[in-house]
């Protein structure tokens, strides 16, 4: 890869008590199912996948969030219970609010006109908002272990997310880059 760029996604992070929830999920993962892909960032809901951006225009970049978000109230946000992309990922499901839809689709409207980030994927299936907590590294075997276990799961965690914020991959794991604050008042 181009030293010049770095990977970056664009997420909501929960608070920090939910963030240890997820871990002491996440860990049980590595732990029991050899699934520790789940690990290498912090528990978050994608809003932009991954995506490679120029390191010396990285203040573009932001200023262009920074601008999205202060016009964007913040949101409100429940997990509940546990889902599934069978045969390698579970998650911490995340109901699909309005407000929830419309944050992604125009953040990803405004990435495509405003940095021509496109991530064609996202472009083909809608938006499934989800907290990962086993990873693609779950084998199919443990996958269908592990499953039972969750499907049926309680889970119930409300919050309001009032900031987007800017992850990036460091060669090892993604960490946040940057925060940006929804400031608009919610009607």
């Amino acid at each position: 890869m181009d030293n010049t760029k770095r990977r970056f996604f664009i997420a909501l992070l929960p608070p920090q008590e939910i963030q240890d929830y997820a871990k002491e999920i996440q860990k049980h993962f590595a732990q029991t199912y050899a699934s520790k892909g789940a690990q290498k960032s912090p528990p978050h809901i994608t809003l932009q996948p991954p995506f490679e951006w120029q390191v010396e225009t990285v203040p573009v970049l932001e200023d262009s969030l920074r601008t999205f978000a202060s016009h964007r109230s913040p949101v409100s946000i429940t997990l509940q219970g546990f889902g599934a992309f069978p045969p390698r990922v579970i998650y911490i499901n995340v109901l699909k609010t309005p407000e929830l839809l419309a944050l992604q689709a125009d953040l990803m409207t405004d990435m495509e006109t405003n940095l021509g980030i496109v991530d064609a994927v996202s472009k083909q299936r809608p938006f499934a908002p989800h907290m990962t907590v086993a990873f693609r590294d779950l084998t199919r075997q443990n996958f269908h272990a592990a499953w039972p276990e969750f499907q049926g799961r309680s889970l119930e965690f409300e919050f309001t997310a009032a900031q987007l914020t800017l992850l990036i991959h460091t060669g090892e794991r993604w960490e946040v880059s940057a925060e940006f604050p929804c400031l608009a008042r919610r009607r």
